[in-house]
């Protein structure tokens, strides 16, 4: 008789998986519940669901009543659901000091929510038990972030408050900017319940909730197979597949790392199998699946946030969103077919393909995303009920796939998945209003924008450059929602006052904030994608980053000629803008790639580059200058390879 059975390939698969997800994303560091306790914690986590539906939907609470009991909430279910610290957890087990943590950092919000109208009456005169409380809040919430997010963001927090407790305050002793800073963080609008955190009860987690249950329709497998069947059988078919089902994914998902690790696990591999390098099969998963985040409608939840900032639709957001989105995700497309082109690889045999006709037949698993659209763009209803009115048709359209079901127990579960997909979220929201709230008390984004411009001048270029750098250094383990609240608090009002539409500005640093999930040294997707293909980090990562080049140059467009953004543009300057874009990154990924037609020179290499740069900037001149020196790189490249099978010959 045995004693242990042995690992078949698929349980071999997804232990690896799961150990990919566990190292590189700390939302999958979770406790192990099993048995009757695993039905207690999911029951709890669906019942948060239900909770945050019915106040967004339906409730009309005092703003403090609804904001502190979210993050009372959140507290409570992050303790259930995140360890201590990562590694092997025991099954069933709370340690006490969790349990002490929780209630002291749920009941210090709810004492918020109960007292909330007597506390906004008695204006600056607090009790030092109130002062006690609202510390124990903070820390609490904190605490939570740690385990869910990371200490990144927090060593920023505690820098911020550091400096607002020693320079940034002018009250002269300990105990009174103790006072002021929990009073200003925990018990106004200007701290934790400022917008970030006031957008994540109001909009993100309903999104979170549809995504949780779009995903039970078993869309992911669909987006991944109707992908292979239209691209999987052209040159370097698997990594097409990567590049399409990633950007059709990252239209419900906002986590580069989840997506990385969902759709790479086929993908890679098969990458691999066709010829590509483990480092490009890699980078190009990575780079396309960080790519969902600037994908309309989700967005990465920043969206919501973007459009509180600027005061927009979050239609109008959608919308300017399109074309980035799409030249990002063109230029890693390009970038594939010319290394498959260059390598001489080929796709999958039509053997390997899926059969497109079942695959249409499969096309209802979208109407739950094209009804969101719909109502998200013709404004009919508000954001909320728009992704309630989805989630009820996800439904609905499950019940018509046999294997992906949603019955009332995966109903259970999704409610619960949506719940615990928002601590995070919630968790890096609070800490980013902490952040954002600490420099306002202390004038901080006035001095920094003084000095910012002042270190520019009148070069706005340099301006952008500075802004860039900040964004990187700060999304590099930061989540990309508390990335884009601190940048949207600190560097965009910086572009702003150097002549950046303020759309174009918030754009900017959300970009930013984005690519630093690729940009070494601390490059999230693109190790968690090494890891799948067992392939050399620090290279995916440098390789992702410049799969991703798209995303380094069109910031910079926009951010010079809003046209990209259809601000202040006509429909025939966005159709030209649309096709020279287009081919300006087709030239910037050759050069990058050193193969067009066929293999290029250095010094072509910088022609077709410095082409590309001009067409993808708008305006008349660059672009006849772009084409110019492009076409000139064609001709050449048509008599070089004319050469080549001549002499083949």
């Amino acid at each position: 008789m045995a004693f242990f059975k042995k690992k078949t390939p698929v349980a071999e698969e997804a232990m690896d998986l799961e150990s990919v997800m566990k190292k590189y994303d700390r939302e999958s560091n979770t406790r192990v519940w099993e048995g009757t306790p695993r039905i207690v914690v999911t029951c709890v986590l669906a019942l948060f669901a239900v909770f945050c539906l019915y106040v967004t939907l339906f409730a009309r609470w005092l703003e403090e009543w609804r904001l502190t009991s979210f993050v009372a909430g959140i507290v409570f279910i992050g303790y259930l659901v995140f360890p201590i610290k990562k590694g092997t957890q025991r099954t069933n087990y709370l340690p006490w000091y969790d349990i002490l943590l929780m209630i002291l950092g749920t009941g210090a919000f709810l004492y918020f929510t109960f007292n909330a109208i007597d506390i906004i009456q008695q204006g600056s005169r607090f009790q030092w038990y109130q002062i006690v409380i609202g510390a124990v809040g903070i820390l609490s919430l904190a605490e939570i972030c740690r385990r869910s997010v990371g200490l990144p963001i927090l060593i920023v927090a505690a820098a911020f408050i550091l400096y607002a407790f020693t320079f940034g305050l002018a009250n002269p002793t300990f105990s009174g900017k103790l006072n002021y800073i929990v009073r200003y963080l925990f018990y106004s609008k200007e701290g934790i319940l400022s917008t970030p955190i006031n957008v994540c009860s109001k909009f993100i987690v309903v999104f979170i909730i549809f995504g949780a249950f779009l995903e039970r329709t078993g869309i992911a497998d669909f987006f991944i197979n109707i992908s292979n069947a239209f691209v999987g059988g052209f040159s370097g078919g698997p990594a097409k597949v990567a590049v399409v089902a990633s950007a059709m994914e990252g239209m419900v998902s906002g986590s580069s790392v989840a997506n990385t690790v969902g759709s790479g696990a086929v993908t890679i591999p098969l990458m691999k199998r066709t010829g590509y390098r483990p480092e490009f099969a890699a980078a190009a998963e990575a780079a396309a699946s960080t790519g969902g985040q600037i994908m309309p409608p989700i967005m990465g939840a920043a969206a919501f946030l973007m459009a509180d900032y600027v005061q927009l639709p979050y239609s109008d957001i959608v919308v300017k969103a399109i074309l980035p989105a799409i030249l990002y995700f063109a230029g890693i497309f390009i970038s594939v077919h010319l290394e498959a082109k260059k390598l001489g690889l080929r796709g999958l045999s039509r053997e390997e393909l899926p059969k497109l006709r079942p695959m249409l037949k499969q096309l209802y698993l979208l109407i739950p995303l094209v009804l969101l659209i719909y109502l998200v763009s013709s404004s009919k209803s508000t954001i909320q009920y728009a992704a309630a009115i989805a989630i009820v048709a996800a439904i609905a359209v499950s019940l018509f796939n046999k294997g992906n079901r949603i019955t009332p127990k995966r109903v259970l579960e999704a409610l619960a998945a949506g719940a615990q997909g928002t601590i995070t979220v919630a968790a890096a929201c609070g800490i980013a209003g902490i952040i954002a709230g600490t420099i306002t008390m202390t004038g901080l984004a006035t001095t920094l924008i003084n000095g910012i411009v002042a270190l520019a001048g009148n070069h706005v270029i340099i301006a952008l450059f500075l802004t860039m750098l900040c964004c990187i250094v700060l999304g590099m383990g930061v989540p990309t929602t508390a990335n884009y609240c601190i940048m949207a608090a600190t560097c965009a009002p910086i572009l702003v006052r150097m002549g950046v539409p303020t759309v174009a500005a918030h754009f900017f640093v959300f970009y930013f904030g984005i690519v630093a999930d690729l940009t070494p040294p601390v490059a999230l997707a693109a190790y968690a994608g090494a890891a799948i293909g067992q392939a050399n980090p620090m290279k995916t990562a440098i390789t992702a980053t410049k799969l991703a080049i798209a995303a380094f140059i069109v910031p910079y467009v926009f951010a010079l000629n809003p046209s990209m953004l259809f601000i202040d543009t006509t429909a025939w300057e966005v159709i030209l803008i649309c096709i020279t874009s287009f081919v300006g990154i087709l030239g910037v990924s050759a050069a990058l790639e050193g193969y067009l037609l066929t293999h290029m020179k250095w010094f072509w290499r910088i022609v077709v580059a410095a082409g590309g740069l001009m067409l993808i900037i708008p305006g008349v001149v660059t672009d006849v200058i772009g084409l110019s020196l492009f076409v000139v790189v064609v001709l050449t490249q048509l008599i070089d390879k004319k050469k080549t099978l001549a002499n083949q010959v």
